[in-house]
């Protein structure tokens, strides 16, 4: 029996919420419950259970290493929200602004070590190879966190070390989730890298179209417009703008965030004025196309039958928000 994409997210969401974790101490326990709890698109988890499904898996043994991935995920946010001093996420205050630091941290720690209990529970034949996708994918989002510090301090970021940051902070936890879904099912080892390209791709081109939406989007989506601009933050249309923009350009586009005499829409006006000079919005949403287009393209080169295949085609697309 196969299942939609819709049923994997529903068998996800209630293995979720019957996972057990101890009663005490409270404050080490509850943010995680809270965190966990918070929503979120669980991406990762459903790309590994489709995945696995896709190549003949079993989703009830995949079951563990899909929670392992979400727990991850979710440890790595609650980090996240220390170093950025974050008060809110996914639309409630982040465990940082409703315990404190120190909380988030030991709560986080212990949220890694219980992603680790989880992915114990997969099949020794093949935990090996699981664990050892598991750990590079978890390096990869260390990695892409600290190149993410460093652009902080960091007068020029070329374009290539941008993609090189957001490949690992982002796309390496999808293409990670695809490749131990495949793994698990038993994929042959070329498969397992194409379903590592398609996930890379994929997960560049949703991050690129977060940038662009950042910036352009629609508030009604529930997210400000321009907070990327209002926070100084390297995002593609801001690397793609500095790499064209001259002396006196690049100086506004570093600190106009700073500039306490305009307001936040003046500001947000101020930066997406360069942007639209050089085009930034149109060849962001060039590299959208091409990485979309590539991911899908890896789908038809997999050696399993068509029709087993149109679940990650649907992924995909769901994902970006496409409608073909």
């Amino acid at each position: 029996m196969t299942h939609s994409n819709s049923e994997i997210l529903s068998l996800f969401e209630s293995a979720l919420a019957q996972m057990q974790l101890p009663g005490e101490p409270d404050r080490l326990y509850t943010p995680i419950i809270y965190s966990m709890s918070g929503g979120g698109k669980r991406l990762r988890p459903v790309l590994l259970l489709i995945t696995n499904e896709a190549f003949g898996g079993n989703i009830d043994e995949a079951m563990p290493a899909a929670m392992a991935v979400e727990i991850f995920h979710n440890f790595t946010l609650l980090h996240d929200d220390i170093m950025d001093n974050a008060d809110v996420r996914r639309g409630k205050p982040s465990v940082y602004a409703k315990w404190g630091g120190n909380v988030a941290l030991l709560s986080g720690d212990a949220m890694l070590i219980t992603a680790y209990k989880q992915l114990a529970r997969v099949d020794a034949e093949v935990l090996p190879k699981v664990m050892s996708i598991f750990g590079d994918m978890a390096l990869e989002v260390c990695e892409g966190q600290q190149y993410d510090m460093d652009f902080e301090d960091t007068k020029s970021v070329s374009v290539v070390d941008y993609m090189l940051m957001i490949e690992c902070k982002t796309s390496a936890l999808l293409s990670g989730s695809a490749m131990i879904g495949a793994t698990m099912a038993g994929a042959a080892e070329e498969d397992v890298k194409k379903i590592y390209r398609f996930a890379t791709e994929l997960g560049l081109a949703f991050q690129l179209q977060d940038d662009v939406l950042d910036s352009y989007g629609d508030e009604a989506l529930g997210k400000k417009i321009g907070g990327d601009i209002l926070e100084g933050k390297q995002t593609f249309l801001m690397v793609k703008a500095m790499s064209h923009a001259d002396d006196a350009e690049r100086e506004v586009l570093r600190t106009t965030h700073l500039n306490s005499n305009l307001t936040d829409e003046e500001k947000i006006a101020t930066v997406k004025a360069i942007y639209a000079k050089y085009d930034v919005k149109r060849i962001a949403e060039q590299q959208i196309e091409l990485r979309f287009e590539r991911a899908l393209s890896v789908l038809d080169t997999l050696s399993i039958d068509v029709e087993r295949r149109v679940p990650l085609q649907e992924f995909a697309r769901n994902l970006m928000g496409r409608k073909k």
